[in-house]
């Protein structure tokens, strides 16, 4: 693996964020001082470890059934993207432990080589934050979190399971701490032969086979955290990524190529967290490292390095027990090298500016404002803005509104790559309007959030009349639609029952040919029944996805035909410690794919075990 540095500063502070007669819980360390502050303004779906266990290939597979994202994957555990509320896969922020981890060179997150494990919990936010998190967090981002526990003792756990298609995934982790001192660790290495057969498929006059679709990844997560003072926590956390994909082919003597991928980011924090105010001091370094081999035993035939080294600062203070200040201030140094991709040596500085402030009225009634200005060298930023608020004038109904202006400037690959790189490219922009209705009756709670965007200036790869492409500040777009949920929790004694269900409306109109833009279903559905009886725990999944347009012009030969699939599990518990488990992937065989000419698995199974000690 070419990462020639490990470790990083990041000063980051725990900046656990609560209100009022809420309760600060010092027992647990959080990364992203930001994540609390945020669900107090916005609905974020959470999906923890036990949640991921059920969709354990990747992380494409599990964001497609627990989430509302179109997943776009060429093949499983291929080249993948998201599409958030009928937005690129540029206009979605991953944000790891609160920095924005998207790809200095495509200006997006390759879903799938991005780790699934080790995270404390995963959560999508629906809607624009750039205020918060930076460029690209324009339709939506993804949360990849950790926390640390104090006072906890030891405890361990192993995953193994073993699936279709010789793939093999196992993941460990430990974890100790007392009063002061909290460590935790996870490795995880995940293997398939992914040669898996679609014979209903035809690719010219041959039945479809995934050949040359091998992969690997091997991920090691790190975390400590010290209590200096009884206000004072210094902490580190860090990740190592190296993968390996295959790039599928369609004849057996076909040329067999791959990608190889390997990242590392690294955090140490320190934070200061007192009755009415505190202070998160961060500095961090990111190196995302990838390499093109069109043979797969020649050396490599393009690739790259980039680097980042990012400081940042998040002041929080409340200035009445109602009125809460923020303020956040952030440099980042990026550089980069390429190698026969057109990109040399480059650099670029970015900082920013911004501040926010918060006003809980009661318990019932509060409100943010935001505004930020960032400085990106070369290229003319916006000045952005957010404001949300939250009401619950009643007990059972609940309601939500934000506006935002948002934006993604340009990516490396966009300004540099030779040729067709465009120095003259504007940064996108976008406004959006979010709202959310959320009912409770009990136990059963519904949410329904319409929202509308509208993005200006899109970043578009377009063929030029000189023989190759380049990108260039084209149509505008607006998006608009509904996202709904329905959940329903309940026990009776030794059972348990939980239901929930997802429903998506997305519109994503070109507004110079009023038409659907490639790879936005008009319609997608999720849904989950978990049961529980005392040891034994049963689950089922069920994915609607509908009609997918490839093409600009809605050209419904070349699209994709709706689809349903079905997943399910069981598992039991034994003696406490011990978890044994089967899955069913695709259970109706269906034959679907996300992609044109790229068909997914059909019916696969898989069989783990977990021991927690």
């Amino acid at each position: 693996m070419n990462i020639k540095r490990s470790l990083v500063l990041f000063l980051s502070s725990y900046g656990c964020f609560l209100f009022g007669q809420e309760k600060s819980i010092d027992t647990i360390y959080i990364f992203d001082s930001q994540m609390n502050k945020v669900k107090q303004f916005h609905p974020i779906k959470i999906i923890t470890p036990s949640e991921i266990q059920k969709n354990s290939s990747n992380l494409s597979e599990l964001l497609r059934f627990q989430s509302d994202v179109y997943i776009k994957e060429n093949g499983r555990g291929a080249v993948s993207s998201p599409s958030f509320r009928g937005t690129t896969a540029q206009q979605t922020a991953f944000v790891w432990n609160g920095i924005n981890i998207n790809s200095n060179f495509l200006g997006q997150g390759d879903v799938n080589n991005i780790a699934l494990f080790g995270y404390d919990q995963i959560g999508v936010k629906a809607g624009g934050g750039s205020v918060t998190y930076g460029s690209g967090a324009i339709g939506g981002s993804i949360h990849l979190n950790n926390t640390l526990e104090f006072n906890k003792g030891f405890h361990g756990s192993l995953f193994s399971e073993a699936a279709s298609f010789g793939t093999y995934n196992n993941f460990v982790k430990g974890s100790y701490s007392n009063e002061k001192f909290s460590f935790k660790a996870s490795l995880n290495y995940a293997v398939s032969a992914n040669d898996y057969e679609v014979p209903e498929y035809i690719t010219g006059i041959t039945p479809f086979k995934n050949i040359n679709g091998r992969y690997y990844n091997t991920t090691f997560n790190v975390g400590t955290a010290y209590k200096i003072a009884h206000d004072q926590t210094i902490s580190w956390q860090s990740q190592v990524f190296d993968a390996s994909q295959h790039y599928p082919i369609y004849e057996s003597n076909g040329n067999r190529t791959k990608y190889n991928a390997q990242t590392l980011r690294s955090v140490i924090s320190w934070d200061v967290n007192k009755e009415n105010l505190s202070n998160s001091l961060k500095a961090a370094y990111t190196e995302d490292n990838f390499q093109y081999f069109s043979a797969l035993n020649l050396p490599k035939t393009s690739g790259a390095e980039g680097k980042n080294y990012i400081f940042k600062n998040d002041f929080n203070y409340f200035i009445t027990p109602k009125i809460n200040f923020n303020a956040i201030g952030e440099f980042q140094m990026n550089k980069a090298q390429g190698y026969e991709t057109g990109i040399g040596t480059i650099s670029r500085n970015v900082g920013s500016l911004a501040g926010m402030i918060r006003y809980f009225v009661n318990k019932d009634l509060r409100f943010e404002a935001g505004i930020k200005k960032d400085f990106v060298e070369g290229i003319s930023s916006p000045l952005l803005y957010s404001f949300s608020g939250r009401w619950s004038p009643l007990q059972w109904y609940q309601v939500s509104a934000s506006f935002s202006r948002n934006f993604r400037f340009p990516s490396f690959n966009d300004l540099y790559w030779q040729p067709g790189g465009n120095l003259d490219l504007k940064s996108e922009t976008s406004s959006n309007v979010d709202m959310n209705h959320e009912f409770r009756f009990g136990d059963f709670k519904i949410n329904l959030s319409p929202y509308y965007m509208e993005i200006k200036d899109l970043i578009r790869w377009l063929p030029t009349p000189y023989g190759y492409w380049a990108p260039v500040n084209t149509n505008n777009a607006e998006f608009y639609g509904l996202e709904s949920q329905v959940t329903w929790n309940k026990n009776f004694g030794r059972h348990g029952l939980k239901i929930n269900a997802g429903y998506t409306y997305s519109k994503s109109i070109n507004k110079d040919t009023r038409m659907q833009m490639t790879y936005v279903p008009l319609h997608k559905a999720v849904g989950a029944i978990d049961y529980r009886f005392d040891f034994l725990k049963i689950y089922a999944q069920a994915l609607i996805n509908g009609l997918t347009y490839t093409t600009t012009n809605e050209d419904r030969a070349t699209a994709i035909d709706s689809y349903v699939l079905l997943n399910a599990g069981v598992s039991a518990d034994i003696l406490k410690k011990y978890t044994l488990g089967f899955k069913v992937n695709n259970l109706t065989n269906t034959v679907y794919q996300t992609v044109i000419d790229y068909p997914m698995p059909k019916r696969n199974f898989s069989i783990y075990a977990t021991i927690n000690f």
